[in-house]
Formats: C-alpha cells, structure tokens, sequence
C-alpha cells in the first residue's frame, strides 16, 4: 500500500496525482460521494490528465475532450473515450489514505 494523503487533505470533490516510479503510470485519487477511488491518471482517449478533470457525483470528466470515466469501475460513460482506464484498491488507515495500485496487465503476444 503507498500512502498517499490524510483524510483533511482531500476535499470532497478533488483528486490529488501521485507518481509511484519511472514505470508506473501516475495514479489519480478522488474524494467523491462520499468514498475514496482510485484511477489510472491518464485517459484512454488521449494524453490528457484525469486528476485535473472535473468530479460529478462518482464521474470524473477529462479535461482534454469531455470524456467520463466512472470512478467506480473506471468504465467511459460516453465518447469519445471507448476504453476504461484501470482502477487501484483505495483504503483508509488512521486518517491516511494508501492505494493499492493494480498489477499491470502484460500484453499477449
């Protein structure tokens, strides 16, 4: 688990981008309705970086082109992104956000 920020540093509404490595891609975290989710921070559709979207309800909107990404499954809820970003496990410890950032899929030759 990678600690990521307490509870008060997260406003309800907000994301914060946190960077693991060199190969890792960044991870955007969400404070929305209520819970806490997790994201790869990079659209599907196109270079352009969730964390600084727009949360609605459990939606985030990418920046670049509108697209919506469901926080939950990271599924797009219209175009034009047609691919859902991964999702992290998220828990909170002591008032301390961590993610648990998700294997990385290799590619099938």
């Amino acid at each position: 688990m990678i600690p990521v920020c307490r509870i008060e540093d997260l406003p309800e509404g907000e994301s914060v981008r946190i960077e693991i490595d060199d190969v890792t891609p960044a991870i955007a975290v969400f404070r929305a309705e209520g819970g806490y989710y997790a994201v790869d921070d990079t659209c599907s559709h196109q270079d352009a970086s969730l964390s600084e979207g727009w949360v609605e309800g459990c939606f985030v909107e990418c920046p670049l082109h509108a697209a919506l990404f469901d926080l939950r499954t990271g599924a797009p809820a219209c175009l034009p992104a047609r691919r859902p970003v991964r999702t992290h496990e998220v828990s909170v410890l002591d008032g301390m956000i961590h993610v648990r950032p998700a294997v990385r899929e290799e590619a099938v030759a």
